[in-house]
């Protein structure tokens, strides 16, 4: 289950280029995203170009700020006594994932990143993505999966995803993108006989 909330950019207004200053989910920490749907056209990607093939009808951007970023913090784990005690003895494992890209051959780009944080609120482990460079996507509009899996760090409490999209070069369209973002958590061991 993926426990970020519209990690597809689907939910709340959006669909063209232009900024909003709400997403269904996050906190806008800085900038002004814009959720653009794939048939805008204009050098935007495109249905046809290279990302999530089960893509919904919206991708993230960062609109028009030099630099843009949304956060989630969620609850690790999601239910109960026995998920806790499987995270604090290591048996838990996350899956960061996310569809990262930018503009023909700018350097425009997208990182994407879950912090884990003990019950203090103190920084226990970090995993980064991105940003995909022109190189990368052969200098065309594209976006590509990147993920990253390791196990959650014993006394987590929660997850900070943060999604940063930053303009590199001129003109006024912050051109990294992002789709299908997500979060999941795998146990990985069943727990011995007498410690349920």
């Amino acid at each position: 289950m993926n426990l970020v909330v519209n990690g597809d950019a689907e939910s709340g207004p959006g669909g063209s280029a232009e900024p909003v200053q709400g997403v269904t989910g996050w906190i806008v920490r800085e900038g002004a995203p814009a959720l653009i749907a794939y048939d805008l056209g204009g050098g935007y990607p495109m249905p046809s170009d290279p990302g999530p093939a089960g893509r919904g009808s919206r991708f993230f951007s960062g609109g028009n700020s030099p630099r843009t970023a949304l956060v989630q913090d969620i609850a690790l784990p999601p239910r109960g006594a026995t998920g806790r005690a499987a995270v604090d003895t290591g048996r838990v494992r996350y899956t960061l994932a996310g569809w990262l890209g930018g503009y023909a051959a700018q350097e425009d780009g997208a990182r994407l990143s879950v912090e884990f944080r003990d019950a203090k609120g103190t920084p226990v482990a970090l995993s980064v993505l991105g940003p995909v460079t022109a190189t990368e996507r052969g200098s065309r509009t594209a976006l590509l999966k990147r993920t990253a899996s390791a196990t959650v760090p014993p006394g987590a409490r929660t997850a900070r995803v943060l999604l940063v999209f930053t303009r590199s070069g001129g003109g006024t369209s912050n051109d990294g993108y992002a789709d299908a973002v997500s979060l999941t958590l795998t146990a990985t061991a069943q727990a011995h006989e007498g410690q349920k």
